[in-house]
This record gives structure tokens, C-alpha cells and sequence, in this order.
């Protein structure tokens, strides 16, 4: 068994010794550089670390086996790893029986700017408010970004950032499911549950099920907003008439004025964009599925035998 590291910002190779053995030989990689032949990859950072190779390891379709080491780990939380042990016990699963799973990625595809190749994420985009709360987090220390960096962000751009008219036309299949158009503050397009360090913007998000989940926050004040911050810790913002929230195939997502599109943690493009579903897109060493999450499993060691 050949295994590619990928190894985040500041992140020590020395971590690697975890995952190597007599049944694993751990190739290096160096940044910026096409990926070598393996029959798996581990990568050791978070959010925006594997969002940048998504191109290459759907492609790819090695299995990938996500070690919780950036400042922002919402994507291996959301699949059951939380830490080096978790990370330890799905590999060591993976290397006794091949067992690994599929889930889809979303992908933005630009429409203002040509030039700007569509791009893949593997858990949460959007636009508006939390883009700018994103922004916002990325310009702060490393060790500040992993502890609340984007909460910080997100109240500061609440204080500051204004209401936005979006239009956005959602499909199913072939046919118009909805359309929005009137001020709002923010739209999220969910392939995971959560960002931001545990914000559950998406509590309905299943990376399996071929559609994305749509968040869209209406036109409120700040107080209101700031009150309902919290709630999305648990969820529960759904519940509240500010908040518009559906399951859609593709969508597409214009505003008054172009705003920033972030997608796991990291700037895209800006609006407008188009944003659908790649389904089964990913292959990915983690624990058994969680309630409600209907990943299909494979055999590695039948497929690279």
C-alpha cells in the first residue's frame, strides 16, 4: 500500500509516523506539484487544506483519509473524525478491510467572470454575510482562526455588513423547485452540516444524497441577528421566518452587486455563479456512517488489488 501526505500550513510530517508501517509506504508531496500514483492519500490540515486538491483526488479517485490538523476541521468533524485517534482507528479499519466511502461535491461554476475555472468543495460555500465573516477570520493569526476566528469574523460583519438583493432560481431534476428574489443578508449551499468552527448552518445536509442544502437568510436587523446567531449552533435557526431553508440539485445565485463567493473556508469567485452537485465525487477513509448519512462503502483492495 502505497499512501500520498498532504500536509497543511505548519503542519509536522512527523505526525505521518502515526499512519506508516509494514503495510504502508508514505510518499511525499511537495505543494504545487501533481500528485504521485497511490493507492490512498492522507491529509493532515483542514477545511481549506483538501479543499485545494479536491480536483485532483476525485480525479484521482484514491480513497482520502482526513487527519483533523487546521484551523478549521468542520469537514472531518462532520464524517466522525475529530482527532488523531479517530483518524488512526478509520485507517487502520481501511488497511484490515479495504472499507471506505463515497460522497458527493458540490462545484461553483462562475458566470460574470469566464476566466475563472469552476471549482469543487467538499462541505459549505455561499455568499454574503458569511463570506465577508470568512474573509474576515482569514486575515487573523492561524492560532486565532482555529479558536472562534470565524465567530470573531462573523459579529463583526453583522455590525457592518449590509442587506444585499440576491436572485436565486433552485432546480430539481429539470424543473424550477423555487425562486428568491428580495433583500437578504446571506445564502449558504451546503454539501456538509457545518462551518465556521461548528455553526450548523445546514442541520439537514447529507453528503450522499445528491442534493445541496440551501440556507438563506432574509433581510433582518442586527439585534434580531445577533440574537439568532446562537441558535445556529444547534440548528435551530430554521425554525425562524428569516431563515429560508430547502434541498435543491443546482441553483443559481445572482446579487445586485457582485459579492464574494467563499467555499470551504477559502475565496472562489464572485456572484453570479451557478453551483450544483458532482454525485459519488470523493472516495474517503472514515468511521462507519452517521445517522442519516447514506454514503456508500466500497473495497479499496478490490479496486487496487
Amino acid at each position: 500500500m502505497r499512501a500520498v501526505a498532504i500536509l497543511g500550513p505548519d503542519v509536522s510530517p512527523q505526525y505521518l509516523a502515526l499512519f506508516s508501517g509494514s503495510a504502508c509506504r508514505i510518499i511525499g508531496h511537495q505543494r504545487g506539484e501533481p500528485l504521485p500514483s497511490a493507492d490512498a492519500a492522507i491529509v493532515l490540515g483542514g477545511d481549506g487544506t483538501v479543499h485545494h486538491y479536491l480536483r485532483e483526488l476525485s480525479q484521482l479517485k484514491i480513497p482520502v483519509l482526513m487527519v483533523p490538523r487546521g484551523s478549521g476541521n468542520d469537514f472531518a468533524y462532520a464524517l466522525g473524525l475529530r482527532d488523531d485517534r479517530d483518524a488512526l482507528s478509520a485507517w487502520n479499519r481501511f488497511l484490515a478491510t479495504g472499507h471506505s466511502r463515497e460522497i458527493d461535491l458540490g462545484i461553483i461554476a462562475p458566470l460574470g467572470d469566464l476566466s475563472v475555472s469552476p471549482r469543487l468543495f467538499c462541505n459549505v460555500a455561499g455568499a454574503g454575510l458569511d463570506s465577508e465573516a470568512n474573509r474576515r477570520a482569514n486575515a487573523m493569526p492561524r492560532w486565532l482562526r482555529g479558536r472562534g476566528g470565524y465567530l470573531l469574523g462573523a459579529l463583526g460583519a453583522i455590525r457592518s455588513f449590509p442587506a444585499q438583493r440576491f436572485v436565486v432560481e433552485a432546480h430539481q431534476a429539470a424543473s424550477l423547485h423555487k425562486k428568491i428574489d428580495e433583500p437578504g443578508l446571506m445564502i449558504a449551499f451546503a454539501n456538509g452540516p457545518a462551518y465556521g468552527g461548528g455553526l450548523r448552518i445546514a442541520p439537514a445536509a447529507d453528503f450522499a444524497d445528491g442534493q445541496l442544502d440551501i440556507c438563506f437568510v432574509r433581510q433582518t436587523g442586527k439585534a434580531r441577528l445577533l440574537r439568532l446567531l446562537p441558535k445556529v449552533f444547534s440548528g435551530r435557526h430554521v425554525n425562524y421566518p428569516e431563515v429560508e431553508y430547502f434541498k435543491a440539485a443546482r441553483l443559481r445565485v445572482e446579487s445586485e452587486v457582485p459579492l464574494d463567493v467563499y467555499a470551504d473556508g477559502e475565496f472562489v469567485c464572485r456572484t453570479p455563479v451557478e453551483v450544483s452537485i458532482v454525485p459519488m465525487a470523493l472516495r474517503l477513509i472514515a468511521p462507519c456512517e452517521e445517522p442519516g448519512t447514506k454514503a456508500r462503502t466500497n473495497s479499496a483492495l478490490q479496486r487496487h488489488g
